[in-house]
């Protein structure tokens, strides 16, 4: 009795790690990994910047045991060439050592610019066949639609405290908070030593050099639009309605500062980070978990270089910072600043 087409479908997926001598269903799951790959991509980039703003905005540390709490904010701004990719038919075939690939273009065209998780609406469908166990299975789904949106921002909350030999330690959390569809998360920790104590001039008005190194934890959920219906024939096995990018960041940053009287300060920095990141989808159906099981290939680093500049205005009892970075992105962190 032949099989329907929603079980071969499920019996695919679920044999994506098991069958590996299936020739189609591997390619299928490489041709899929590598939609997946280029759709979070920029965004595991940007949490890079999110997670690495907002340590720092002097290179003088605070007395022993002082205390400053900052309520701050972070914005993305995410450049064009972020928010869409253009993908072939032979980006499909290249994924493989040989042979044809599975999945095309639907329509007469072999190329299309579809949506990163950052993207708009596309129409863009994908299509194709697997010959599993005998059968032939047809596939038909739309690229995956992010959240249309170029600024990304959100609110989170940082106290420092003094230590001695002018080294701060600061810690941040935000418990998860949904803004225009991303919900982010995030808390880490960072350790300031300033090394202009160690030469002869060391005044409060004079250069002040420091170096910083924090780790951070950064997770966003990008809800879809509109979510992927997986289905063929009228048959759907599940729903794909959010990606989750899960971040571990390292930076270490080298910073210089400048104080000019009582009230305003200049500083910069120029810094690394490397992020370890992971990539999961959320929806409903039986297909949910052995995508995302194919997905954990995807775990990987990367590296980035920064550079930062920014102002503190300084008052009687707080101040206000605003701190400017550029590389792939570019993020604005504004803070108020209170020392206890």
């Amino acid at each position: 009795m032949k099989i329907r087409t929603k079980y071969l479908i499920l019996s695919i997926l679920f044999s994506i790690g098991s069958y590996a001598q299936e020739d189609d269903v591997t390619k299928f799951a490489n041709e899929m990994l590598y939609i997946a790959d280029e759709f979070a991509g920029p965004a595991a980039e940007g949490a890079a910047y999110q997670a690495g703003a907002g340590w720092f905005t002097s290179a003088t540390a605070l007395k022993p045991w002082k205390v400053e709490i900052s309520f701050q904010g972070n914005a993305l701004i995410v450049p064009s060439n972020r928010q869409s990719f253009t993908i072939s038919n032979n980006d499909f075939a290249g994924v493989h050592s040989g042979g044809s690939p599975i999945l095309s273009i639907e329509g007469e065209g072999s190329n299309a610019v579809v949506p990163t998780a950052f993207g708009g609406e596309t129409e863009t469908y994908f299509v194709g066949e697997v010959d599993y166990l005998g059968n032939t299975v047809p596939i038909r789904f739309r690229a995956i639609e992010g959240i249309n949106k170029n600024i990304l921002a959100y609110p989170f909350v940082q106290a420092t405290v003094g230590l001695p030999y002018e080294t701060e330690f600061s810690a941040r959390i935000l418990p998860q908070l949904t803004v225009d569809g991303v919900a982010f998360t995030t808390y880490g920790a960072a350790v300031k030593h300033n090394f202009t104590q160690y030469f002869r001039f060391n005044n409060e008005d004079d250069f002040q050099a420091s170096a910083i190194i924090a780790f951070n934890k950064f997770d966003a959920e990008y809800e879809f639009v509109d979510p992927v219906n997986l289905s063929s024939e009228g048959s759907s096995f599940g729903n794909l309605t959010l990606v989750n990018v899960n971040s571990n960041l390292w930076m270490a940053s080298v910073l210089g500062s400048k104080k000019y009287g009582d009230s305003f300060e200049v500083f910069g920095a120029l810094g690394a980070t490397n992020s370890n990141f992971s990539y999961a989808m959320g929806g409903t159906g039986v297909a949910l978990s052995p995508i995302n099981n194919a997905l954990a290939r995807l775990d990987q680093s990367q590296a980035q270089f920064k550079a930062d500049l920014g102002f503190n205005i300084y008052f009687n009892r707080f101040k206000i910072s605003t701190m400017a970075t550029a590389g792939k992105f570019f993020h604005v962190n504004a803070g108020l600043h209170f020392r206890i």
